[in-house]
């Protein structure tokens, strides 16, 4: 099963990095079930990934706090809603595709406020 769960993370982690390259590939979840992968399957690369200079700090602070940045939602909705708001004021697509659309990112715009930006002091 390690090796399952190893070979799960690095697909994960190919496609976080395609996706930091290609628009409307999410990075993020697929890094944060990369280290949930690796976790289960290889506390080795585990350790590698949440260490890693660029790529480390954003799993740590989810991993340990739940925590998302400021400066990552600031990025990941601007990003988002660029790139939802061709499609979504566009006749090209049907009524029910543009509610859709609009629904998707409202929800992901939702979870992202709603999640800290730093994590709590400790009383």
């Amino acid at each position: 099963m390690r090796w399952v769960w190893t070979g799960a993370g690095w697909l994960c982690v190919a496609l976080g990095v395609i996706g930091a390259f290609v628009p409307l590939l999410p990075t993020t979840p697929f890094l944060l079930l990369a280290a949930a992968c690796f976790a289960r399957g290889s506390p080795r690369l585990h350790l590698w990934l949440i260490q890693h200079p660029r790529l480390g700090p954003g799993i740590v602070d989810w991993e340990r706090h739940g925590v998302v940045r400021l400066k990552a939602k600031v990025w990941a909705l601007t990003l988002l809603w660029l790139m939802l708001a061709y499609p979504i004021l566009s006749k090209e697509l049907p009524a029910w595709g543009r509610i859709a659309m609009a629904a998707v990112g409202t929800g992901v715009t939702f979870f992202l406020l709603t999640r800290p930006s730093r994590p709590r002091d400790k009383p």
